[in-house]
């Protein structure tokens, strides 16, 4: 089986890697090659002797960029290749060429391969596809009424994926991801980092800014809970999956404030004394516009699994980055 990985160099396109290779296979056929694909070059993991692994950094919206990876003919894609959330606001042209004319490439070049090429599309959506006024909870069936670009960029996404999937071009899934938290690394600038930030940087022993209140109530996953909705979506069969491929995952639902109890069971109140409140309006508009609790139902019928608390989001944070240390 020969996998390509758009936006390869991202942390999730890292970690997922990373697991692909220690699996050595996907659906029960071993992987054989790999493209790691993503506008910087990705970092190559460690490899089996009969392992190819090939690196592509482009612009996939270019013209042929998409194109020259798809003459390789890999049998799985997973399109993670994206502008976040905060940048996709600011930057109006960025956001639509990376993320939305990007995905168009993607799937012409799909188109235009011929000779019987149909390849499994795993995408990475987001819950900002959805829009205000919420219901308590946001049952599969919602409508999707975006108030971001970002959003919106991943809605039409959806809607061209279902579309090729209907046509037989592609057996295509878009899974719906709720913020993943906590994020390693450096603050991107995902309108949703702080949810992330609140709790690495004081883990870190650094101060974390908190820009909303604390009763703002959101969804979360780990990194490692979104690695295996990726997996597991790329595993789920056409049948199982029905005619609706565009669905929510699960995760765990809390507001800030229980972020920050977490934090403090786990780690300890001085840990969470490191969070400062500082409003930022900008933030706190596009955050006032997400939706807060997510059923996924339908993810969860089919096999999909999130964390159980946030709790364990946080010892999971120590655990796969920090080597189970906190600083002091």
């Amino acid at each position: 089986m020969h996998i390509l990985i758009t936006g390869a160099a991202g942390m999730i396109g890292r970690k997922l890697t990373a697991r692909l290779l220690a699996d050595g296979a996907l659906h029960g056929r071993a992987i054989e090659k790999f493209t790691l694909h993503d506008v910087v070059r990705a970092p190559g993991a460690g490899r089996g002797p009969a392992l190819a692994m090939a690196t592509a950094t482009s612009d996939l919206a270019a013209p042929g960029e998409a194109a020259k990876l798809i003459a390789h003919r890999p049998d799985t894609i997973f399109h993670l290749a994206g502008v976040v959330s905060g940048e996709a606001e600011v930057d109006f042209d960025k956001g639509y060429h990376v993320n939305l004319e990007g995905m168009q490439a993607l799937l012409a070049a799909i188109r235009a391969a011929g000779d019987g090429y149909h390849p499994k599309l795993v995408f990475s959506s987001s819950i900002a596809v959805y829009g205000a006024p919420f219901p308590p909870a946001i049952p599969d069936e919602f409508h999707l009424t975006p108030l971001t670009s970002y959003g919106t960029q991943k809605a039409v996404c959806e809607l061209l994926l279902a579309d090729h999937h209907r046509r037989g071009f592609l057996d295509g899934v878009g899974i719906r991801l709720p913020t993943i938290c906590v994020r390693p690394g450096k603050p991107n600038k995902a309108a949703s980092g702080f949810f992330s930030g609140i709790i690495r940087e004081p883990l870190a022993g650094e101060e974390a800014v908190l820009p909303v209140a604390d009763t703002v109530r959101h969804t979360h996953a780990s990194p490692r809970a979104a690695v295996g909705f990726l997996i597991h979506a790329a595993e789920l069969t056409r049948e199982q999956l029905g005619p609706r491929i565009n669905l929510a995952m699960p995760g765990v639902c809390c507001t800030v404030a229980e972020q920050i109890e977490a934090l403090a069971r786990v780690a300890g109140p001085k840990i969470a004394a490191r969070i400062r409140r500082e409003p930022d309006e900008l933030i706190m508009r596009i955050v006032g516009g997400w939706s807060e609790r997510i059923e996924a139902r339908r993810a969860l019928a089919l096999g999909f699994k999130a964390e159980g608390s946030f709790d364990e989001i946080v010892k999971i944070h120590i655990d796969d980055e920090l080597g189970g240390r906190i600083s002091a």
